[in-house]
């Protein structure tokens, strides 16, 4: 009787443990999140513009890092982090180099090409002082085998090849994203003129394809048949759809829990999002976005220092559930 007794309760365990596990992952325990910061800016530090990727039930969160040094001079970095339960997240490591001549940041995303991930991010020199980025402000990708270790910057030359790096014009926070009717061609998106969009089939040789009105720091998922646009109007996240990338309607802009929010009452903006709804291992919708404390010319900070970056998560793209406000699917 007690080994028909072991082996039941051994066949219960094994089956327990299988659920929460899916294809080798932890199932990711949403409820069990205490917070929706997940990085928290001070009086020296401000954490931005995050983008993520979820691969092999890790949780890889890209972002602007910045650090006020000596002279008050604010120097930038791309900066990763990773996790497993979106709870835990091991320290930031910078990838970039710390010069205010380029002043790297805003990670737009990472895509998948060939054996290589390609990460989109910016150049935001501030060699003087300035407020906010230069006019040589340009977008590029990095390539990496593991997430992890970046090779050297590439310019991402989206007006085509015939017009040079100094006729660019100021652009920043690019995102790539592939064409649902076309696989094999890729979109830019980047903030220039509104939203400017270029189009390649390499991810090097681009034709520049117009322009739309939106906010900076676009991000472009699939929802059905729509492409489904966020960027950052004023405050807020706002939210466009469209099915050709050229027609394009309003779908009002997310605030969030933004009103009970100390650390982000200046400013909540930058939003990603991350698609995971089809993936068993999450089954939601993630949003990653920074908040600041301050508004961006309050005199206390709010650009440079406290901002911080925070999450939710959906089933819909319109009901947004995040760390203190009850979700009905998670008992």
């Amino acid at each position: 009787m007690k080994r028909v007794a072991w082996l039941t309760l051994a066949v219960h365990l094994q089956a327990s443990l299988a659920g929460q596990r899916v294809s080798g992952a932890e199932r990711v325990s949403l409820s069990a999140i205490r917070s929706p910061v997940i990085f928290r800016g001070d009086a020296t530090t401000a954490y931005r513009d995050p983008a993520a990727v979820y691969q092999d039930g890790w949780f890889r969160l890209f972002f602007t890092l910045v650090k006020i040094g000596p002279g008050k001079r604010a120097f930038s970095c791309a900066a990763w982090s990773k996790s497993r339960d979106l709870e835990k997240w091991s320290e930031p490591v910078a990838f970039t180099p710390r010069d205010l001549n380029l002043n790297y940041g805003s990670p737009g995303n990472v895509i998948r090409q060939g054996g290589e991930w390609v990460l989109c991010l910016q150049t935001y020199p501030r060699p003087n002082g300035e407020q906010f980025g230069n006019k040589d402000a340009r977008i590029w990708t990095m390539r990496s085998r593991d997430l992890e270790t970046w090779g050297a910057p590439e310019l991402l030359c989206v007006k085509g090849p015939a017009v040079p790096q100094a006729k660019m014009g100021r652009m920043i926070d690019p995102f790539l994203f592939e064409d649902k009717d076309e696989p094999g061609t890729w979109w830019c998106f980047y903030k220039q003129n509104g939203v400017s969009m270029s189009w390649s089939r390499d991810l090097r040789s681009w034709t520049y394809a117009g322009h739309t009105s939106a906010g900076e720091n676009s991000c472009v998922i699939r929802d059905g048949d729509d492409y489904v646009l966020f960027h950052a109007p004023a405050n807020g996240i706002g939210i466009k759809r469209s099915k050709n990338l050229k027609e394009w309607r309003d779908e009002g802009v997310l605030k969030l829990g933004q009103k009970d929010w100390p650390w982000a009452q200046g400013r909540l903006t930058a939003g990603f999002v991350l698609d995971l709804r089809k993936d068993a291992a999450v089954g939601k919708v993630l949003m990653f976005f920074h908040g600041s404390d301050y508004p961006e010319n309050d005199s206390r900070g709010g650009f440079d220092n406290f901002a911080s970056i925070g999450m939710a998560w959906s089933d819909d793209l319109k009901s947004w559930i995040w760390p203190g406000k009850p979700d009905p699917d998670l008992k």
